[in-house]
């Protein structure tokens, strides 16, 4: 595999990257509140777990873990808990002003929680599992070696999903510009919790085939 081979991947990758999901709603609702540059940035922690399965496929175990019932129903539910415990803490959440809500941390503290939550959601999530031990390989060349093919591919993947955090960081800044009251802030809230809440009762209906 060449590197003309990986960017020929990319549009394949950025449009499995840009599918809606946790992580990427995760991506739209930094960029609510805290702006674009931390949703971004804060992919690094999705990018981080991502590369981690991109290391158990690329060494076979990706394969293994599918096969095994209990392991892949244990990270289901794991997962699937704490999105549940993200939709019910912002279904909660005081409704404030974004201004009061955006300085209430310093930028620092706003970026290590949001990169430790998108690498909390990948990394819990079992669809990543199946995406890189069912997909990828159907773009490996046999007669060529596989590690190379992974780092090409795995690289092209991870960097689309730079690309589609800020596609919905900036989708989020739209949003952004609507919400000026208390109750719209309100309101957001209840739909970043019914969202999450939804996305576990899904991951809870995910299977191994």
């Amino acid at each position: 595999m060449t590197l003309n081979d990986a960017l020929l991947f990319a549009p394949v990758a950025l449009l499995i990257a840009i599918t809606p999901g946790p992580n990427n709603f995760c991506a739209m609702n930094n960029g609510i509140r805290h702006g674009v540059g931390t949703a971004v940035l804060a992919t690094t922690g999705r990018v981080v777990a991502f590369a981690f399965f991109l290391l158990v496929s690329a060494v076979g175990l990706g394969a293994m873990l599918l096969a095994s019932e209990h392991v892949f129903t244990a990270i289901k539910w794991i997962g699937a808990a704490y999105l549940i415990y993200l939709g019910i803490n912002a279904w909660r959440s005081r409704a404030f002003a974004l201004s009061e809500q955006h300085d209430a941390l310093p930028p620092r503290r706003n970026l290590w929680l949001a990169t430790r939550q998108e690498f909390l959601i990948g990394i819990s999530n079992p669809k990543a599992i199946l995406l890189f031990a069912a997909i990828f390989p159907q773009f490996i060349r046999p007669d060529q070696p596989a590690p190379e093919q992974f780092l090409y591919l795995g690289t092209t993947y991870l960097l689309a999903e730079y690309v589609a955090s800020l596609l919905y960081a900036l989708f989020g800044l739209q949003i952004r510009r609507l919400i000026r009251t208390a109750r719209g802030m309100r309101n957001l809230n209840r739909t970043t919790g019914a969202f999450f809440v939804g996305a576990g009762g899904a991951l809870l209906g995910t299977s191994q085939h």
